[in-house]
C-alpha cells in the first residue's frame, strides 16, 4: 500500500471511521483531483459516514443537502427572505427613495437566503465538504441542474450577479440506487461501492464503536449479521442496525446471545413484520447455531 493511501487510513481510523485500502484510496484520489465521489451501496454501510469523517480529516465544516423527491433548485441553491423584504418595504414607505432604489436595496446580499449548494460555493477559507445525501432520491431535472453546478462551481443570481467558488468544495455524493443516475453525473465522479463489510471487519467496527463490549459477543453479533443477510429479507439490515443492536445488548449486560435474547431484540435488527416472521420461521426451523456456524 502506498504512504498515502496508508495515512488516509490512518486519519479515517483515527477520526472513528474502521476503513480499508479501497475506501481510503477513493478518499485520497477525491482530495487530492478534487474530483466529485459518488459513492454507492446499501442503506447503512456507512456512505454519510465516511463524508463526515473526510470533513474531520481535513479539518474543515459539512455542508449537507439531503435529497428528496421534490427537491427544486430554490431550496438547494438560495432564496429570498421575504418577511425581511416586506418589511424593509414597510419601514421604506416614508423616505423619498424612489422604486428602484427599493428594490435594488431588498434583492442585495442582507436578504439572501444562502441555501447548501450556494453556501458551499461561497464560502471563504478553507472549502467546505459538501455532502449530496442520497441524490437518487431527487428526479432528473435536479440531477441535471446538480450536474451543471457540479461542473463550474457557480451560479447566477439575476439580482446580484454571477457568484463563483474561490476554491471548489470537495464534494461527496451518496446514493442508496433506488433509482439509476445518469451517465452524464456518474462520469463527472470517482466512484466507490461500500458494501457489507465482510466478518472481521464488522467485529473491529462493533469493537470500535460501542464502548464495554467484551471480544466474544462482538464476534457473535458480527456472524449473526453475515448469517442473516443471506436470508431473503426486504430489508436487509446493513451496520447502522449491527451497532444498534450491540448497543442495546450491552445495555441488557449480555455477554453472549441465546435464542430468548436474539427473539426480543430483534426490532434492533429487523424493521418489517414479514421479514421479523421469515427469521423466526428460519429459528424454528434451523434453531440459533444455523447464524452462529462459529462458536463465540
Amino acid at each position: 500500500m502506498r504512504e498515502e493511501i496508508k495515512k488516509i487510513q490512518g486519519l479515517m481510523e483515527a477520526a472513528d471511521y474502521v476503513t480499508d485500502a479501497p475506501i481510503a484510496t477513493s478518499v485520497y484520489l477525491a482530495m487530492t483531483l478534487r474530483k466529485p465521489l459518488l459513492i454507492e451501496g446499501h442503506a447503512g454501510v456507512g456512505k454519510t459516514e465516511a463524508a463526515k469523517v473526510l470533513a474531520r480529516v481535513l479539518g474543515t465544516n459539512l455542508i449537507r443537502l439531503q435529497c428528496y423527491e421534490g427537491l427544486d433548485q430554490a431550496t438547494a441553491l438560495y432564496e429570498w427572505n421575504y418577511p425581511k423584504q416586506l418589511l424593509h418595504i414597510k419601514l421604506e414607505e416614508e423616505t423619498g427613495h424612489s422604486l428602484e432604489q427599493k428594490e435594488s436595496a431588498i434583492f442585495s446580499e442582507p436578504f439572501l437566503l444562502r441555501r447548501p449548494l450556494l453556501q458551499a460555493i461561497s464560502q471563504d477559507g478553507q472549502p467546505p465538504v459538501l455532502l449530496v445525501d442520497e441524490v437518487d432520491r431527487s428526479d432528473s431535472e435536479f440531477e441535471a441542474f446538480l450536474l451543471e453546478v457540479l461542473s463550474d462551481f457557480q451560479v447566477t443570481i439575476p439580482e446580484i450577479g454571477t457568484i463563483k467558488a474561490a476554491q471548489p468544495p470537495y464534494v461527496v455524493l451518496t446514493s442508496n440506487r433506488s433509482r439509476e443516475l445518469s451517465d452524464a453525473l456518474r462520469r463527472r465522479c470517482l466512484y466507490l461501492w461500500i458494501d457489507y463489510p465482510p466478518f472481521d471487519k464488522e467485529v473491529r467496527i462493533v469493537q470500535r464503536k460501542v464502548s464495554g463490549i467484551n471480544d466474544r459477543l462482538a464476534r457473535q453479533i458480527s456472524k449473526f449479521m453475515e448469517t442473516i443477510r443471506q436470508v431473503r429479507l426486504s430489508k436487509v439490515p446493513g451496520v447502522a442496525e449491527t451497532l444498534d443492536w450491540a448497543q442495546a445488548l450491552t445495555v441488557l449486560h449480555a455477554d453472549h446471545l441465546d435464542e430468548t435474547l436474539v427473539a426480543e431484540t430483534l426490532g434492533c435488527v429487523l424493521k418489517d413484520a414479514d421479514d421479523i416472521k421469515r427469521f423466526k420461521q428460519e429459528l424454528g426451523s434451523s434453531g440459533l447455531k444455523h447464524f452462529l456456524p462459529l462458536e463465540g
